[in-house]
């Protein structure tokens, strides 16, 4: 009989120490996910907000643009960054807007204007761009068909 209960004791002992690790794992994992806590204190800044690119030079080329956020634990709050606005993009709907433009339609004779819209299809920097835009220019010389038998007639005669 006594040997049964030494082997007993040993049993609870050994399973006691497994309870023990077991809870100390636990505790150990249970540590690990307070982490994801403290990251979310970093989130703490809001997100940058960016003006417009002014260029250096002109009104297209190489410039800057500002950039502020919130945040009352945020180490950085404003900054500058480089910029590049290209020349050839249509200045008169935003200079960091860019369009992809349909054909020139038929001249309105009452306006002598032709227009034509173009869709945006890129955005530099998250401007804010009109989805689609119309462009109108004059039509240029409106020349009317000068009737022919005239001048068959009077080229003949010489």
């Amino acid at each position: 009989m006594p040997q049964q209960q030494q082997q007993r004791r040993m049993f609870t002992a050994a399973l006691l120490v497994l309870v023990f690790i077991l809870a100390a794992v636990s505790t150990a994992e249970a540590g690990k996910k307070e982490k994801p806590e403290k990251k979310a204190k970093k989130s703490d800044c809001g997100e940058w907000q960016w003006s417009v690119c002014v260029p250096t030079n002109g009104d297209c080329g190489l410039g800057t643009r500002e950039g502020t956020r919130t945040g009352a634990e945020c180490k950085q709050t404003t900054k500058t960054q480089k910029c590049k606005i290209p020349c050839n993009w249509k200045k008169q709907f935003g200079a960091e807007c860019k369009y992809q433009f349909q054909a020139w339609g038929e001249c309105d004779l009452n306006t002598a204007l032709k227009t034509r819209t173009g869709n945006l299809k890129r955005a530099l920097h998250n401007a804010d761009c009109q989805k689609t835009v119309t462009i109108s220019k004059p039509c240029g010389k409106l020349t009317k068909p000068k009737p022919q038998g005239k001048f068959h007639l009077l080229k003949a005669a010489h």
